[in-house]
């Protein structure tokens, strides 16, 4: 069983494998075609329906978990209760055997199944605008470049909510 950092991870990994894929294999055949050289079509399998399951708006995996973290009342149950509700019968998520509350991706590279008991927690991680001031004023540019200032309007409050998935999408 896997956590909310693996889901990110894996996301990430679906991405790029679509780059990998649309490069290498679409935009490649395509050309030979236009060119009329003589091949043998590649067939693979596209992962667009994973992607659209995880970050599609304004219903997917990502977009349910940010609308979860919105409200105080919200359970890592009432979180499951609605994927499942949103998503049934799709062919790349299923209920895991053992809990109620984890679900199970079938991912370009196999299937995964994640416990959701900390995914609100830590997609909420609100970020103190003083702490994200400070990192984007470091020296290192590498730094300063993972937090840009966010301006006037922001540093009225002492934070606002930005969701680590949708940040890390």
């Amino acid at each position: 069983m896997y956590s909310f950092e693996q889901f990110c991870i894996n996301f990430a990994n679906e991405k790029l494998q679509q780059h990998f894929n649309e490069h290498v294999f679409k935009m490649e055949q395509e050309e030979y075609q236009k060119e009329e050289i003589n091949w043998s079509y590649i067939e693979f399998i596209d992962n667009q329906d994973v992607l659209d399951l995880i970050e599609k708006k304004p219903i997917g995996i990502i977009a349910l978990l940010d609308e979860a973290c919105m409200f105080p009342k919200s359970t890592h149950q009432t979180f499951t209760n609605k994927l499942f509700q949103n998503f049934r019968g799709h062919p790349r998520l299923e209920k895991a055997k053992f809990y109620e509350t984890d679900f199970t991706i079938s991912h370009y590279a196999g299937k995964v199944t994640y416990k959701t008991e900390t995914f609100l927690d830590k997609n909420r991680d609100y970020v103190v605008v003083e702490h994200r001031n400070l990192l984007s004023s470091s020296e290192c540019p590498f730094i300063a470049g993972l937090f840009p200032s966010l301006g006037e309007e922001s540093s009225r409050s002492s934070y606002k909510f930005s969701s680590v998935a949708s940040r890390f999408k």
